[in-house]
């Protein structure tokens, strides 16, 4: 199962964390120096929701961007009372 929206195409991307120490120039030091670099990674926010697909309803694994701008259709809450006992 990939950490991918198959609605947004949102899914998991790579960058760097960078890592410095000292005091700024503008605060009256002598710069700020870059002392690690590491990779790091920005995954979505990939949720699994109950939605309408193709007319039934199904669970879905998707990004909370698609649920906000209304991409998926949500299913009605069922009105469901148990019957009672006769007796």
């Amino acid at each position: 199962m990939s950490r991918e929206c198959p609605y947004t195409g949102k899914r998991t991307v790579f960058g760097n964390s960078i890592t410095r120490r000292g005091k700024a120039k503008r605060l009256g030091g002598v710069g700020k120096k870059i002392t690690g670099i590491t990779r790091r990674k920005f995954k979505p926010n990939i949720q699994k929701v109950r939605a309408i697909v193709d007319g039934k309803v199904c669970r879905i694994r998707v990004s909370t961007k698609a649920i906000r701008m209304g991409m998926i259709q949500k299913p009605l809450k069922r009105n469901y009372k148990p019957a009672e006992k006769a007796g």
